[in-house]
């Protein structure tokens, strides 16, 4: 489905109108984070890769271009998930209900390959973090879906393997969904944190018991209720809220 389709379609199906996510500052642990929470019922969310012509993205800028055609723009945006050189997806990639990359079920090295990874799933009115294997059992029907990891909450649960004083800190960004799925609740660390602090975050402040790592070092939010515009090198899957024009 193109842009402007999509928007002519969401405003039928949301006749209420679009709003940017609630995004705030909370501290926990000492470490300060940015926080945008997505009500599924009210926003729309979805993710981006490649322009009209199949070229990246690679930034916010390129994705509000995308957008501004059809009349809309992005209220909040993060980057979702690895990719590679070519900022191809590493894993499972799912826009517009259609599969663009396969989702991959082994082990193996990075964070990625730190099995439980997870996939974030976006359908009609709710969002979900599901641990990768479950996702190919139950087979959802994800309109927009990236894979990522390591998971850092499963069923309420931190990642058996992170460790407590882990000397590994990066800046980092991840997603957390409610048991019901409409809320989708994105966080970006403002200093760096190992996984273990970040895990907890979602587990123990957010109250939210799924969860995955989206990445480090070169995480990035599009926050302007926060005064976050990130740049930075070019990047693969883009999260985001799009909110039509009057």
């Amino acid at each position: 489905m193109n842009i402007l389709r999509w928007i002519l379609a969401a405003a039928v199906l949301f006749p209420v109108p679009l709003v940017a996510a609630d995004c705030r500052h909370v501290n926990f642990d000492g470490v300060e984070y940015a926080i945008c929470e997505v009500d599924m019922t009210t926003e729309r969310l979805q993710l981006f890769l490649t322009d009209m012509a199949g070229a990246p993205l690679g930034s916010f800028d390129n994705v509000d271009a995308l957008l501004a055609p059809a009349g809309a723009q992005l209220g909040f945006a993060m980057n979702a998930g690895m990719y590679h050189s070519d900022r191809s997806p590493v894993g499972l990639y799912i826009e517009d209900g259609a599969e663009r990359a396969k989702v991959v079920t082994r082990d193996g090295p990075g964070n990625f390959g730190l099995l439980p990874n997870g996939v974030f799933c976006v359908r009609q009115g709710r969002a979900d973090v599901i641990e990768t294997r479950r996702y190919v059992r139950e087979a959802p029907d994800c309109t927009h879906a990236s894979q990522s990891g390591p998971m850092l909450v499963i069923d309420g649960q931190l990642h058996p393997r992170f460790l407590k004083e882990s000397d590994s800190l990066y800046v980092r960004n991840g997603v957390g969904t409610s048991a019901d799925g409409t809320r989708a609740v994105f966080a970006i660390s403002q200093a760096p944190v190992n996984f273990h602090a970040f895990g907890r975050l979602f587990r123990d402040h957010l109250k939210l018991p799924q969860a995955l790592y989206f990445d480090g070092n070169i995480s990035r939010l599009y926050a302007p209720d926060l005064g976050r515009h990130d740049i930075g090198f070019p990047m693969g899957p883009i999260v985001g809220t799009v909110v039509p024009g009057e």
